[in-house]
């Protein structure tokens, strides 16, 4: 061995580098064994951490914009599971169109994959069919996109029914234009008599394995729409009930783990899974909620936003967006502790605009300021004058909040003068959840009221109306 260091020619050749590095790669795949008497589980889930280089085109912008999308991929590859080893990125006026990177930086891609040890690459963007070919089969390892590693995040968090099969859907609809497959080697052959009447001549391939794949994909995709349907019905007969009743609702969107829920959980008590982590929520929880006044309204928590959200996700996950678009007040939180909140905004009302949610009455909430700059803060207030600043954390800003809220839900629309009798309580009562009273007073004959009601109740107390004695 003290031979072979000596030896200058034997240093000079680097061959069984490569070798070498592939033969460590071996060894750490062989080590994830099935015997788990042989490890702890400990042992075995950090073996299971897969080891990635980052990859970004920057096409526009500035350094500080390709700097923090190179952050949000560090952090999209982290929540899925992965050990960050190096950041690549480029600047090209457009991304290649054989291999993403173009062929020079591909070598150079392929030199960090060695000496790193990596398991996989991730590319900072969707990449097309031909693209992820082309890199896999010259880099010699795993290569995905921004997209797919989105959609195996929500693949991760997706608990509820309805859930898992939006996440399914998705990632069919990914995965149907990606196959890959080995021609008619796989294919199902047909001949003799068998071969519907053919006869000679009609022998040959016939379906190959890879379009049996997609008949597959077609038909489950089908499955899945139709039960999503059917869940979206349900969805549809809750949210009309809450519409015959005149309950007005507030949607909490915003980008991915900008605290919706821990703002959810302090306003409502709803107990709500919170996590700090990307996409920690994916099903929509609605809860009830009062103003200081008594008038009911509804907060639901929806699934976060991030830029480029993929297009499959936002088809599959259309029904629970459109919780959004369907609510009489937006409540677009935002971190204010992130390194460009500003770009946040605009990546949420990106979104917003193509669930048909633009021209929903729409209140800033600017959260985490206990742990902002105050100079980002206050640029923040600059920009945004009608904003609210609160702490999900520690509840400052909270009562604030909720005063803002309370101004900014619809009022019924209906103002009558009613004697409503005694035995008439329910009627009071739908007043106090539904109406807004601006004076009561309690006479002999039961209760005088001044309210503001819906067309519904306005018809029930219709027989209770009173002349105005001015």
């Amino acid at each position: 061995m003290d031979d072979y260091l000596d030896d200058p020619d034997e240093n000079e050749f680097d061959g069984e580098q490569l070798e070498l590095a592939e033969r460590h790669s071996l060894r750490r795949v062989a080590g994830m064994s099935t015997q788990l008497a042989d490890i702890s589980e400990v042992e075995y889930r950090d073996l299971q951490l897969e080891r990635v280089v980052l990859v970004s085109v920057w096409t526009s912008g500035t350094q500080v914009d390709a700097d923090f999308a190179m952050a949000e991929l560090k952090l999209l590859a982290e929540t899925a599971g992965s050990q960050v080893l190096e950041g690549l990125v480029q600047r090209r006026p457009s991304p290649d169109p054989a291999t993403f990177i173009g062929r020079g930086k591909v070598d150079e891609v392929r030199e960090a994959v060695i000496a790193t040890g990596a398991d996989t690459v991730i590319c900072d963007g969707e990449l097309e069919p031909a693209q992820l070919r082309n890199l896999e089969d010259r880099l010699g390892v795993k290569v995905i996109d921004r997209t797919a590693l989105i959609l195996d995040i929500f693949a991760q968090h997706a608990k509820s029914a309805e859930g898992k099969a939006q996440v399914e859907l998705a990632q069919l609809q990914y995965l149907r234009q990606r196959l890959r497959g080995w021609g008619g080697n796989l294919s199902r052959q047909a001949g003799g008599r068998a071969a519907a009447g053919a006869g000679i001549g009609g022998r040959g391939p016939g379906e190959t394995k890879i379009e049996t794949d997609r008949r597959r994909i077609k038909t489950r995709i089908a499955i899945l729409r139709r039960r999503l349907r059917e869940l979206d019905e349900v969805r549809q007969t809750k949210r009309a009930q809450r519409q015959r009743n005149r309950v007005p609702s507030v949607a909490i969107v915003g980008y991915t783990n900008a605290g919706k829920s821990s703002l959810l959980n302090r306003l409502t008590g709803a107990g709500v899974l919170v996590e700090n982590a990307l996409f920690a929520t994916l099903d929509p929880t609605t809860r009830r909620s009062a103003t200081a006044d008594g008038r009911v309204f509804t907060l639901t928590d929806t699934v976060g936003f991030i830029r480029h959200l993929p297009h499959d996700l936002v088809e599959a996950f259309r029904s629970t967006l459109e919780e959004s678009a369907g609510a009489d007040l937006l409540l677009h939180v935002v971190d204010g502790s992130d390194p460009d909140p500003f770009g946040q905004i605009g990546a949420v009302r990106k979104v917003l605009a193509e669930i048909g949610a633009a021209g929903v009455a729409e209140q800033l909430v600017i959260n985490k300021i206990d742990a902002a700059d105050p100079d980002v803060l206050l640029a923040l207030r600059g920009a945004h004058s009608d904003a609210v600043f609160v702490s999900a954390h520690t509840g400052e800003g909270l009562p604030e909040l909720l005063i803002r809220i309370e101004d900014r839900l619809p009022r019924p629309g209906i103002e009558v003068r009613a004697l409503v009798p005694y035995g008439r309580g329910d009627l009071i009562d739908r007043i106090h959840s539904t109406g807004e009273f601006l004076s009561s007073e309690h006479t002999e004959l039961g209760t005088k009221v001044v309210a503001r009601v819906n067309a519904d109740l306005a018809a029930d107390l219709a027989s209770y109306l009173q002349v105005d004695d001015g």
